[in-house]
């Protein structure tokens, strides 16, 4: 999703859906106090976030599961297939597309055997039959219904926690000393120091590398439908890009075909670049011509996940 302007600060419109707000913040709290969480046979890691919108976590989840393959383990991606119609649990498949499994699905499935599930309990028990040992869930730090081994909390380093009310009066999920209450690590994205209320535990920094050397010198125009498509436009920046025009949309957008001719037609001669999230949502034909921008989690500290993932299988 798009993050309304006003999560930014504490204006009228923020304090008037605030009680709103600390409702849906104490609902979370109810449902983690009261929640009887499945028990999987493998490990389970959750990449997670406090916030609605873009912070990272995809990344992230494929960093932690390439370390964990570089280890000799052969981890399972848990997702819930945001904006796909497959409710689960299913294993995604070449052959899926973005509307049946979700944008995000096709992307892991590139790195590690994925299963969509609604359920993640039932999720989590589809991996385990298909030979999982340890299940690496993007997104669910409030999802209550699996028990996991290790929670690590994704934050954005500039945007931080935005107003620092929950949904609907700011983009909380739940209020931050509550949520890092359950977390084992924190992993911050970029730059900046978002308070993070005396966390105690380990603090991560990392941030999204992107391989733009082909883009090095060329005009192009930047189409997207992510949380936080400013980053998108930073790192094609920071690539050498000349970015001469954008169009931006919601979060999982799914492009007509309409859509993508008035792209083309107001690029003109310059390269038409879009995230590989929104690439996947895209028809082959509709691809023709359009390039993606590869991106990773790239660790200030490469060991930083050592010892939290030694803990982890050390436990095994």
């Amino acid at each position: 999703m798009r993050a309304p302007d006003f999560w930014a600060g504490r204006g009228p419109l923020a304090k008037t859906l605030a009680p709103l707000g600390a409702l849906y913040g104490a609902s979370v709290a109810l449902k983690a106090r009261f929640a009887s969480p499945y028990r999987a046979p493998a490990k389970i890691i959750c990449v997670g976030n406090l916030t609605a919108g873009g912070s990272g976590k995809t990344p992230v989840a494929i960093a932690v599961a390439e370390a964990l393959a570089q280890r000799g383990a052969r981890p399972f991606f848990l997702t819930r297939g945001y904006g796909g119609r497959e409710k689960g649990p299913a294993q995604v498949l070449a052959a899926h597309s973005a509307a049946l499994v979700g944008d995000e699905a096709l992307l892991l499935a590139r790195v590690a055997p994925t299963i969509v599930a609604r359920d993640r309990a039932a999720g989590a028990a589809l991996a385990t039959a298909r030979g999982a040992k340890v299940i690496v869930m993007d997104d669910g730090h409030q999802n209550f219904t699996l028990a996991k081994d290790l929670s690590l909390v994704v934050v954005d380093g500039e945007s931080g926690f935005g107003n620092g009310l929950a949904i609907p009066a700011g983009p909380l999920r739940e209020p931050v000393r509550q949520g890092l209450a359950r977390a084992d690590a924190v992993i911050v994205m970029g730059d900046g120091a978002p308070d993070l209320e005396g966390f105690a535990g380990p603090v991560l920094r990392a941030r999204l590398a992107a391989d733009g050397t082909a883009l090095a010198g060329r005009r192009v125009f930047a189409f997207a439908g992510i949380g936080r498509p400013q980053k998108f436009v930073a790192s094609l920046k920071e690539a050498g890009a000349i970015v001469t025009g954008t169009r931006f949309f919601a979060d999982h957008h799914p492009y007509s075909p309409a859509e993508i001719a008035a792209f083309r037609a107001a690029a003109k001669d310059c390269l038409l670049v879009t995230t590989e999230k929104d690439l996947v949502r895209l028809s082959p034909d509709q691809r023709q011509g359009i390039t993606a921008l590869p991106v990773k989690a790239a660790f200030a500290d490469a060991s930083a996940l050592n010892p939290l993932l030694d803990r982890l299988l050390g436990a095994g």
